[in-house]
This record gives C-alpha cells, structure tokens and sequence, in this order.
C-alpha cells in the first residue's frame, strides 16, 4: 500500500464580530496561520457582523464555491443573544458532525472547566463543504484547529480523515 500524498485544501475564514478589525482580528490570524503552516491555501477571508441573515448569506456562497472546500468560522457560539453564528450555520448545513462539537469540548474542558458549557461550537457538511464553527477565542481556536480539524483535513491522517472522503461528499 502506497502513503497517502498530502492534498492542500482551498479553506475560507470568517471572524464574526461587531468590533474586531483586520488588525484586531487575533483568532481569525491563528486560523490562517494554523492552515497555511499545514500546508493549505487559504483563498477567502473575512469579517462579518454579528448578523445571522448576513452571515447565512456568506456560509451559503462559500458553500456554492467549488474552489473551496473548506469553511472555518471564529466567534458568535456562546450563549448571548448577539451570539448567532450556529443558527445561521445550521440554515445552510446539510449533515451534522456532532462528533466535532463533543470532542471540542472535553478538550477544552480539559483546559477552562465547567465554562466550556457555554460554547456551542460545532461541525456539519453544506453540500460538499466542510464547516466549522469555532469560538472567537484565539486559544480555542488553536485547540481546535492543532487538535481536531488539521488532522482531519490532512490525507495522511490514518485511519481515516475529511480529506480522503470529500471526493465522496456528493454521493446519492
């Protein structure tokens, strides 16, 4: 059997937020820089207000981008009544991974206690798209990305990993 070859993958980033700036944006930073150490490509970047319909519009156009494949959000998944980024996600997700937003949380319990109750990150398929909606902190962002979402999003990830089975996400 012959080593999985490396694939890098075309990924957009979107930091929501009502105050942060491109200068400010800390978390949005460690994601690009956590992608684009690994080896991928990251072809959008953005911030976006604190507004669901405005960030269900981004999702479901990156979603529709056959050059990207992957979609990584940072803030909105506390509790608060600003905190929208899970609603506006879920509009666009087609299959949940459930799985992602467990481990995230033992994870991070592991590092902030009982106060990982408050994060409702999460995971899902738009379409052929992978999406990941992280907290807008910049250490939770890192566990997750070193942790969870870079190992899957590499081909050489045994036993299995995301970007070995994205070819097979259109499937009927």
């Amino acid at each position: 059997m012959s080593e999985a070859q490396f694939q890098p993958l075309r990924c957009g980033v979107v930091t929501v937020s009502d105050s942060r700036t491109p200068d400010t944006d800390r978390s949005g930073g460690v994601i690009v820089e956590r992608l684009e150490g690994a080896g991928h490509v990251v072809a959008e970047r953005c911030i976006v207000p604190d507004d669901r319909e405005r960030l269900e519009a981004l999702f479901r156009q990156w979603a529709a981008d056959p050059g990207l494949g992957v979609v990584i959000s940072t803030g909105g998944t506390g509790i608060t009544g600003r905190d929208v980024t899970p609603e506006a996600a879920d509009a666009v997700l087609t299959k949940a991974i459930p799985g992602f937003g467990e481990l995230f949380r033992w994870l991070s319990y592991q590092e902030i206690g009982a106060s990982t109750i408050q994060s409702r990150a999460q995971a899902g398929l738009a379409g052929g798209t992978l999406v990941f909606n992280l907290p807008g902190s910049s250490g939770a962002c890192r566990l997750a990305l070193d942790a969870l979402i870079l190992p899957q999003l590499d081909s050489r990830t045994r036993p299995c990993n995301f970007a070995e089975l994205m070819p097979r996400f259109g499937e009927r």
